[in-house]
């Protein structure tokens, strides 16, 4: 077995949350931290400078799913790994594909019948690019994200969808049988990445719907298997509904280990989720809402989310936050000129806008854990 270069050390607790740090091959990172999310490759509109510049230590680096189509794994495998494709040099995690090989698979013509078929060996599935039907198992996504090569990879899982209880159980049960599997997959290359050669850190998924006692069977057996790296906590209801998530974690808790790093999948619509995530003890969480809202003219301040295309800031010379230190804010750039660039439609909005989104979160995360280790 590879000499292992993955660790989480918690550095203090407090009522607030928890301060820790994770080593991986590519760098260390400071929990908690937000991730930004680089669904093909890239957090859109920004470079790998811009994303220095926010300070981000860890992201999603390439969706798996989308990799494997567009620009498939000969090309990553050429690059040399998901590092030197796009050129990032830290920590990066990527996902199992479980998400998207459902939810990207419809009939997005007719009626947006669901094309994929979920079995116990695996799902069969049509590309959303060509229609084309291809078949994904653990041990297919645990290799291709040996050839993406990101420090932290993600065992296969079904998220599960709103289907009633009978279903919940059965995806569930699928679930576990899978991280099984994925472990084994895993085991048997050595943890190593296929493309840089370094370990990569598995975690399991904690699925079972919004029923409390599939959650905690769910948490039981995850945290049994002592040789994952971390754990993740999943499904359609986590970073939704912060009421309901806040519930789920609370169904768990008692069951998660605590010298492992957590990780809330897809949490982080805005501050109010990551102040909540950190009280709940969670220490990584990713969501696409502050790029996607950012390009779509709502920015974050402290006094609430500003929509830059109101008439109000047509002359307003103010920057999005007096108290940002993103570029974009310390550029003196105004709400004024962002509401030109936003109402002319010029692409340097999308960059500006992004920027203090990306950067106001991750500060946040920042501010959070200086206050626990105060």
């Amino acid at each position: 077995m590879s000499s292992k270069k993955f660790h989480f050390k918690i550095i203090k607790t407090t009522k607030f949350g928890r301060a820790g740090l994770i080593t991986t091959p590519h760098g260390q990172v400071k929990t908690p931290m937000f991730m930004p999310v680089a669904t093909q490759a890239s957090v859109k509109s920004l470079g790998i400078d811009d994303l220095k510049n926010c300070r981000a230590k860890l992201i999603l680096g390439g969706n798996t799913y989308h990799m494997y189509f567009q620009p498939g794994m000969k090309v990553i495998k050429k690059s040399g790994g998901m590092h030197q494709f796009m050129r990032w040099s830290g920590p990066m995690l990527t996902d199992s594909g479980g998400f998207q090989v459902t939810s990207m698979s419809k009939d997005r013509t007719k009626t947006g019948k669901t094309l994929s078929q979920v079995t116990n060996k695996g799902v069969y599935f049509t590309s959303l690019y060509d229609g084309s039907k291809h078949f994904f198992s653990p041990e297919k996504s645990i290799h291709i994200q040996k050839i993406i090569g990101a420090d932290i990879i993600m065992a296969f899982d079904e998220c599960t969808p709103n289907k009633g209880k009978k279903y919940s159980q059965s995806a569930m049960q699928r679930t576990h049988s899978w991280l099984l599997r994925s472990i084994k997959e895993w085991n048997q290359g050595q943890r190593l990445s296929l493309t840089t050669g370094k370990y990569q850190a598995l975690f399991g998924i904690i699925q079972g719907g919004y029923y409390k006692d599939l959650r905690q069977k769910s948490a039981q057996f995850v945290a049994s298997c002592r040789d994952l790296d971390g754990i993740a906590v999943g499904g359609e209801t986590v970073g939704q509904n912060l009421g309901k998530t806040e519930q789920i974690f609370s169904w768990i808790k008692e069951f998660l280990p605590q010298n492992k790093p957590l990780y809330a999948m897809g949490l982080g619509r805005g501050p109010a989720d990551i102040i909540l995530a950190v009280k709940l003890g969670i220490d990584i969480f990713d969501c696409v809402s502050p790029t996607r809202i950012a390009r779509n003219g709502a920015l974050y301040s402290q006094k609430g989310r500003l929509n830059i295309s109101n008439a109000q800031f047509r002359s307003d010379q103010k920057p999005i936050d007096k108290n940002c230190d993103c570029f974009t804010c310390k550029q003196g750039y105004s709400r004024a000129y962002l509401h030109h660039l936003f109402k002319t439609k010029e692409l340097l909005y999308f960059r500006l806008g992004t920027i203090h989104n990306v950067r106001f979160m991750i500060r946040l995360c920042e501010q959070i854990r200086s206050k626990i280790l105060a």
